[in-house]
């Protein structure tokens, strides 16, 4: 496990600060030529867009890497092509009744639930990628699952580039000063993107497949398992979902109720979500790495019943995740000035950066947690929590940010971390102990 995962873990990681720096990059362009309302009518958008992916993906991309885990781990290759047209199946079919909800709802959802009729035209866009994106979440997952995830990085860093490439030329075309537009633009770099992404990820599938042939392996009730991770996972990611992205809508209209105008409401949140969150969250990349990598692993050991292997792994992952985060979060509050001018060219993010830092430890080491939560079949558990936590944030989204404003939010999001981590690390505790 140790080398398959270091190996994997450097990796993932190298590719995703390579697709972070660009992102970061971008985005500080960005934010300079659609602004900070502009950033903060597309992070609505993106709210939006993150209930209907998970719709589309369903709890299918974990799914996969646990069946397709599963299968390997207990010596029955043969039946991993099987399992993975399985998984394409289900998703396909989620991932075309979520771009279906979105295209027609988004006059609705525009108007009335974002409050805001210059976002119609980008959720329309959207509901395009849905299907795709739903699908290259099977392939994903099948690519980290057999260990092979340069195959997933490789597309991703290309998916990455020319989402930057398609905003550039997209952007050249719309008019200065049109939010509408710009966002729309935005969007339709990001549908395109995902379409390109599925075309390479289907090609290196079929390529891998043909080096690795199947065989005559069979694995019983298949499709029955893989519901019994998926499905569970999706009405709870559903839940999660749905509350995280009420929060979000809350925001501004929060914002609006404590004072500020409809403008500065949208620029503040932009500032907070688009503009220092992403610094916050750009270290993380060997952490996220790492959650997403040690699923198979662990759930691998699970099915050969290793616990001692279980606990030391998940011992040494926690404690070297606080070491890192706690120098990160360091970092970042000591160089936050020298951060947000660098990457924007303004010191506005700097303050938020600096609030914020002192969350990371928890932030970072919570993302582990929770990987090795569902590399031990915990996601139900896991994902309550998350609903927990969501619904939390909602509450006091609603009832405190017309009384505290921009403070009240920033109070708001170290409340929900800590909860969250503190729930989260008393179940792994609880599992590991069963392994005793």
């Amino acid at each position: 496990m140790g080398k398959r995962l270091v190996y994997n873990t450097a990796l993932l990681t190298g590719s995703s600060l390579l697709m972070r720096c660009i992102g970061m990059a971008f985005q500080a362009w960005l934010a300079g030529r659609i602004g900070a309302t502009g950033i903060g009518l597309f992070q609505l958008v993106m709210s939006v867009e993150m209930l209907c992916t998970t719709l589309a993906v369903s709890g299918i991309r974990f799914a996969a890497t646990r069946i397709v885990a599963e299968e390997i781990g207990s010596g029955r290759e043969g039946a991993v092509g099987t399992a993975v047209l399985r998984c394409c199946m289900y998703s396909l079919l989620f991932g075309c009744t979520a771009a279906a909800v979105l295209m027609s709802f988004a006059e609705p959802i525009g108007f009335l639930w974002i409050g805001d009729a210059r976002t119609v035209m980008s959720l329309r866009i959207l509901a395009c990628g849905l299907p795709f994106l739903s699908l290259s979440s099977v392939l994903s997952g099948y690519f980290t699952a057999c260990g092979r995830v340069w195959k997933s990085a490789l597309v991703h860093l290309i998916e990455q580039l020319s989402y930057v490439a398609l905003v550039a030329l997209f952007l050249y075309h719309a008019p200065d000063g049109d939010i509408e537009r710009n966002c729309a633009a935005v969007t339709a770099g990001i549908t395109a993107s995902d379409m390109l992404s599925f075309a390479l990820m289907f090609a290196l599938f079929l390529g891998d497949r043909r080096a690795h042939p199947a065989g005559s392996a069979r694995s019983e009730r298949l499709t029955i398992r893989m519901l019994g991770v998926a499905l569970p996972l999706a009405v709870s990611s559903y839940a999660r979902s749905a509350l995280s992205t009420l929060e979000h809508m809350l925001v501004p209209r929060g914002l609006r109720r404590s004072g500020l105008s409809a403008d500065s409401a949208l620029a503040g949140y932009g500032v907070i979500q688009g503009m220092a969150m992403p610094l916050i969250s750009f270290p993380a990349s060997l952490l996220m790495a790492v959650s997403e990598l040690i699923v198979p692993e662990l759930t691998e050991a699970q099915m050969r019943g290793d616990g001692a292997l279980i606990r030391r792994a998940v011992k040494q992952l926690i404690k070297k995740s606080l070491l890192f985060s706690s120098a990160c979060a360091i970092l970042l509050f000591s160089l936050a000035d020298v951060l947000s001018a660098a990457v924007y060219g303004t010191d506005e993010a700097a303050e938020y950066i600096r609030l914020l830092a002192p969350l990371v430890p928890v932030m970072y080491t919570d993302m582990v947690v929770d990987g090795c939560l569902k590399g031990l079949g915990q996601q139900v558990w896991s994902m309550g929590i998350n609903i927990f936590d969501a619904a939390l944030g909602a509450a006091l989204v609603w009832l405190l940010l017309p009384v505290g404003a921009l403070d009240a939010y920033i109070g708001i999001i170290y409340a929900d971390e800590l909860i969250n981590f503190a729930m989260s690390a008393a179940r792994l505790r609880s599992v590991c102990r069963r392994f005793s």
